[in-house]
């Protein structure tokens, strides 16, 4: 008599283990991604900017390609634009950013 009621007890705790793990998978696919750690640069603008900074403000290499450069200079401008909320001042510095990357404007030494 006791071998079926150890055995319903069996079945009820797998079950009970079941819908605990069940739930537990649906919480951690419902949890919002981590982001990933990141680290920004320190410090102010220089008075020229320089082929570093820019390459830093757009997140890019220095060495990047013109394609490479647009791409960030887009991605970077949509999420400071000044119609968006963003601010005139950055949005000034990410241009200038992408005309020195691009080898245009003040800071890339060529000729007008």
């Amino acid at each position: 008599m006791a071998t079926p009621f150890l055995a319903g007890l069996a079945v009820a705790a797998a079950a009970l283990a079941g819908r605990y793990g069940v739930q537990a998978w649906q919480a951690f696919k419902a949890r919002p991604p981590i982001p990933r750690v990141r680290r920004f640069y320190d410090g102010g603008f220089q008075p020229t900017m320089t082929r570093r900074e820019a390459s830093l403000i757009l997140g890019i290499r220095e060495s990047a390609t013109a394609d490479k450069v647009k791409e960030a200079h887009r991605r970077v401008m949509v999420a400071n634009h000044p119609d968006a909320g963003g601010s005139h001042y950055l949005a000034s510095k990410i241009n200038e950013a992408k005309d020195v990357m691009l080898g245009k404007g003040k800071g890339s030494g060529s000729a007008f």
